[in-house]
């Protein structure tokens, strides 16, 4: 059952405000929190794929890439769901739960006697991101109301993926010094040990945030209609899983062309998880200097999201998504082009710039068209799709480098990326533009 309001509901406390500044302490907590949650993809992108090589043996890039398709596929389904979930059960528990399902892999990856255990580490991985990364994005929306989505939506990815590339140069640095195992992957239990402790013991419920914003929406916008579809329906808040779902994959374009866009990004990012430390291994790197080109990437990203995700609230959503497409694939080219380590570094930047751009925006822009009562459900379609990329990324991507060549597999990625950019110039409407429109 979806999340309405009903007359107990309605009784919330005066107190309880919407907006950034006056929920500013659980809004940092939180920012902490997917600090942690990101800290676990960390964890895994240098050390983990020159294990499956240098450890197992593996010479397939299908199969060394096989984790990040277990996580991804794994992550994308519990995304589907953690919407629904958290509306049944509360937002705190999906977010408790997926740190429970997170302690296990560092372990895992510790003890690993074979490559299927990394795999299944993975399953737990795709685990605790689905669901507490998922947790992270709703609350945080939740707290601060549609006015700061496109910053409050930076502040949390800049928090996950800046600790994405801090820790990937951390484990790269260790895996230098002491070898690809264990000491990294200490670094995970403590990580997965405070993510739970501070989401169990600190982290508050957002509920009668949802159900304060559901009667602001209801009282500002009485007969508002979609401005997307026409459908009255969509507002009411009376939208079915099956109808969330078809509406933010196919029936609405704007929400088509941003689900395609998370998909090429992810599948970008997983590309870039896997491939490139092949590839950039391949010029004989050693791991600290593979750890710092991987860093870049997440690292830029992580960084500019707290511009981008603000300057999307202030000249719309698409204008910054179909450039940042273009941009990614710009340094893809200039990745594969250039044959020096000062090109490398161009190029992982270039990649890092484009993925700001795209990243928080297409979350506000999701944000923006859905109703408060479907929004987590809408967000979790929609963040199911793009984590589906990194399944592409790793078996498609992987195959046509198992049966062509890694250079020609990684140019079919900057295609692919360039593509998604023309999708979402064609498809897309303004979602903000939409919203400022409606409130007027």
């Amino acid at each position: 059952m979806y999340l309405l309001t009903s007359d107990r509901d309605t009784n919330i406390d005066s107190k309880i405000k919407l907006g950034l500044r006056p929920n500013i302490n659980q809004f940092l907590i939180l920012v902490l929190v997917n600090a942690f949650v990101g800290s676990m993809i960390g964890l895994e992108q240098t050390v983990v794929p020159l294990i499956g090589v240098e450890e197992f043996g593996i010479q397939s890039n299908v199969l060394v890439v096989s984790f990040i398709a277990s996580f991804g596929l794994v992550k994308a389904i519990l995304n589907l769901f953690a919407g629904k979930l958290s509306d049944k059960w509360t937002r705190k528990n999906v977010l408790i739960l997926g740190w429970i399902f997170g302690i296990p892999v560092p372990i895992i990856l510790l003890i690993a006697p074979d490559w299927n255990w990394v795999i299944v580490a993975n399953v737990f991985l795709g685990i605790n991101q689905g669901l507490a990364w998922s947790m992270t994005v709703n609350m945080k929306i939740d707290l601060v109301g549609k006015e700061k989505r496109g910053f409050a939506l930076g502040f949390n990815e800049f928090s996950g993926y800046f600790s994405v590339a801090i820790v990937g140069i951390a484990t790269g640095y260790l895996a230098s010094v002491y070898g690809l195992k264990p000491y990294p992957f200490y670094l995970g239990i403590v990580f997965a040990v405070l993510g739970l402790l501070i989401s169990w013991l600190i982290v508050k419920d957002t509920k009668k945030f949802t159900i304060l914003e559901i009667k602001n929406h209801e009282r500002d916008n009485p007969e508002q209609r979609d401005s997307e579809t026409g459908s009255k329906e969509n507002t009411s808040g009376s939208l079915s899983f099956v109808k969330v779902f078809f509406e933010t994959s196919w029936k609405n374009r704007s929400l088509l062309a941003i689900s395609q866009a998370g998909l090429v990004n992810n599948l970008i990012f997983g590309v870039s998880w896997g491939l490139f430390t092949l590839y950039f291994s391949s010029y004989a790197l050693n791991v600290a200097d593979i750890g710092i080109l991987k860093a870049l990437h997440p690292g830029i990203w992580g960084i500019l999201q707290l511009a981008t995700g603000l300057l999307s609230d202030r000249i719309g959503r698409k204008i910054l998504i179909f450039p940042g497409m273009f941009t990614q694939a710009i340094g893809i080219w200039v990745i594969l082009y250039s044959h020096e380590y000062i090109g490398w570094i161009a190029g992982m930047s270039l990649l890092g710039i484009g993925t700001a751009m795209v990243y928080p925006t297409l979350l506000a822009a999701i944000s923006d068209i859905s109703h408060p009562n479907w929004r987590a459900t809408s967000l979790g379609v929609y963040r199911f799709w793009r984590d589906i990329g990194f399944v592409f990324g790793a078996v498609g991507i992987g195959f046509i480098s198992d049966t062509v060549n890694m250079f020609t597999a990684i140019q079919v990625v900057a295609w692919i990326g360039l593509a998604s950019g023309i999708v979402v110039m064609i498809l897309m409407k303004e979602t903000k533009t939409n919203q400022r429109r409606n409130k007027n």
